[in-house]
């Protein structure tokens, strides 16, 4: 399954004793799917995956695999600081039925290039599946840098990037490196339209847990395609996600 257009981080309900709520999961997975989302991550940053116990963590991936499994990729957040747990993650994570794993980089031990690049190599050669990069320095203490990704996306189990950095120069640099064997996603919602008019494949979303249908037709009308002129659409667009990225989000 291809990995571009628009992907949901998928926020994980909780009942007010702090279990999981599966009916409000239920819900959430079934708006997406209705409104048309080109994929969805499961137990990633924004669905509080540190916070998940094992079982948790297995029974939101094989439901969610259950309810959209086969019309979209399923990728499954199964990044930590240490590589061996990593891959152990990413193995159990295949075993119910993830398509890709979302590997953040390793945060808070602010591992070298060199480091960065030896970890997603074993990720990607020992995991079992598809991995996408992730990039969030500013969460995790360490960037990976455009030549590392370089090296990393010749590897052909190095499928995407998600990247959260949004300067210009890094966007420029990143957009060089996309092929017909690599994507490139944002991670950054409230600059999401500029790199999507600047050519990257897609957005992994926080915001469109709540409106997925608005955000939908804001990743997919840059494409030359698309009839919506930019000097209308842009400003809309970047409304939009800016003003959902920081709200929280109940589902009730």
């Amino acid at each position: 399954m291809s990995i571009s257009g628009l992907i949901t981080a998928l926020a994980t309900p909780f009942r007010a004793d702090g279990a999981l709520d599966p009916e409000g999961w239920q819900r959430l997975l079934a708006m997406q799917l209705q409104a048309g989302v080109h994929g969805v991550v499961v137990a990633g940053s924004t669905g509080e995956a540190s916070t998940l116990s094992d079982e948790e963590y297995e029974t939101l991936l094989r439901s969610a695999v259950a309810a959209v499994g086969g019309r979209m990729p399923v990728l499954a957040g199964t990044g930590v600081s240490g590589t061996a747990k990593t891959i152990d993650i990413t193995r159990r994570a295949a075993r119910a039925g993830a398509t890709h794993a979302l590997v953040v980089t390793p945060p808070y031990v602010r591992p070298t290039q060199e480091g960065l690049r030896q970890h997603y190599l074993a990720v990607a050669e020992q995991g079992g599946l598809p991995v996408v990069l992730y990039n969030v320095p500013g969460r995790t203490g360490c960037d990976l840098l455009p030549e590392t990704v370089a090296e990393l996306a010749a590897h052909p189990n190095v499928v995407a990037i998600k990247e959260a950095v949004s300067d210009v120069s890094r966007l420029k640099a990143l957009l060089e490196l996309r092929s017909d064997s690599f994507t490139l996603l944002s991670g950054d919602d409230a600059t999401a339209a500029r790199s999507m008019l600047a050519g990257a494949d897609g957005l992994i979303s926080v915001g469109s847990n709540a409106l997925p249908g608005a955000y939908r037709s804001c990743v997919i009308w840059p494409v030359p395609a698309m009839p919506l002129p930019p000097r209308r659409g842009m400003p809309a667009c970047s409304r939009t996600m800016t003003s959902v990225v920081s709200n929280p989000i109940r589902f009730r």
